[in-house]
């Protein structure tokens, strides 16, 4: 596919360049985004308060509901090129995480709060590889880095616009955090109405529709050695990236009250939003391994400021560095994986991408809730740093970008 061109000028260029669906999912995943941040920057300490479990239990929840998300991607990947519509699956699964909001503010147990978590989060596994994989289809290659890291700056807006809607309805709810949920719900049903009205699946191109089953061995094979080293050099980066629901506990326990912890995450996705686009724009530009190793050192200095954090300050400034690593990793692994999967089995690439990386993730989050209940805060963010340290690594494993 080549670059849009205007009618009467030369062919764009930069960001006016990326093509018009890229723009449409990136709104949608940013309307999701402001309602489940409204609600995750609030759930950690809803459980802790009012629901009574231990950090534990949260790390479970968190894990347990993402590597749900990651393992049901790599079904939706694989059905999305087995029917040739992206769309369609991306619609289902924000269907299902929209319907599922309403359930958060009427939940009386931490085991009603489970399933709804558990649901939205399928709801996530089914739309995010098919929408991924659109990107890729939408995208010239020469612009894919560009592209992914403009998707995720976009839903990194939403995830930072979350938490601070959070914030001044908890203050005008006195607050009342189902209250907040309640609100949660309506940007949820916007991301569905702009995903039906402004997205549209490319035309296929010859041979694009696997007539077989993509999740056959042979299928596995045909991904080819770059894509796998891929994969299995990014679920071993995802062992020192528990869940951020760690990041509003250790905020919740340096003088935040419950209104404020919000904060933390506002914090992190402001860094993460500036962060996304420029380093995959970057990375088209001057290779992918250099800025993933850089982006890996800054994870090892959030965890080392988070666990000699004392105070709201200190825990800020690490929520901050943790945004700046995610910005400079998360578009760039999703760039990778599209340049090194086939096009025609792209969808099943990054189901199986997701789904390593979120069971590694449920591992993570495991053991950073067990060293918290057993030693405290300061094991989970140093044990992390140490595990960061001994990842970098790896990365000289990844395939050079041609």
């Amino acid at each position: 596919m080549s670059n849009e061109t205007g009618r009467d000028g030369p062919p764009k260029a930069g960001i006016r360049a990326i093509p018009r669906g890229i723009w449409a999912l990136g709104f949608v995943s940013l309307l999701m985004d402001v309602s489940s941040e409204m609600i995750h920057s609030l759930l950690p300490i809803f459980l802790v308060a009012e629901m009574g479990v231990g950090a534990l239990v949260v790390g479970l929840i968190e894990g347990v509901a993402e590597a749900t998300a990651s393992i049901t991607k790599i079904f939706s990947g694989a059905l999305s090129d087995r029917l040739g519509k992206r769309k369609l699956l991306a619609l289902a699964g924000y269907g299902l995480a929209a319907l599922t909001k309403p359930v958060f503010p009427l939940a009386t147990t931490a085991g009603w709060v489970f399933f709804a978590r558990f649901t939205d989060r399928i709801g996530k596994g089914i739309r995010g590889a098919p929408r991924d994989a659109l990107v890729g289809d939408l995208t010239p290659a020469a612009l894919r880095g560009a592209a992914y890291g403009l998707r995720q700056t976009l839903d990194t807006i939403g995830a930072l616009a979350g938490p601070l809607l959070a914030i001044l309805l908890m203050i005008a709810f006195a607050g009342d955090m189902r209250a907040v949920f309640w609100v949660a719900a309506i940007p949820a049903f916007g991301a569905v109405l702009v995903l039906v009205l402004a997205v549209r699946d490319p035309p296929p191109r010859p041979n694009q529709v696997v007539r077989r089953n993509p999740l056959r061995m042979e299928a596995m094979r045909d991904l080819g050695r770059a894509y796998w080293i891929v994969v299995l050099v990014a679920g071993f980066l995802m062992l020192p990236r528990f869940s951020e629901a760690f990041l509003l506990l250790r905020g919740g326990g340096a003088a935040l009250t419950a209104a404020f912890v919000p904060l933390v995450l506002v914090a992190m996705n402001a860094a993460y939003s500036l962060t996304a686009y420029p380093a995959g724009r970057l990375s088209d530009r001057v290779g992918r391994r250099g800025l993933l190793a850089g982006g890996y050192l800054v994870l090892v200095l959030a965890d080392v400021v988070l666990a000699l954090a004392g105070d709201a300050a200190t825990v800020l400034a690490g929520a901050v560095l943790w945004g700046v690593h995610m910005g400079m990793t998360q578009g760039i692994l999703a760039a990778l994986v599209a340049d090194t999967a086939p096009s025609h089995l792209r969808g099943t690439a990054f189901g199986v991408f997701h789904m390593v990386g979120g069971l590694c993730l449920l591992l993570a989050s495991v053991i950073a809730g067990a060293l918290w209940q057993a030693i405290g805060p300061e094991a989970t963010f140093g044990i992390g740093a140490a595990a960061a340290t001994l990842c970098i690594p790896a990365i000289l494993l990844l395939p050079r970008r041609s």
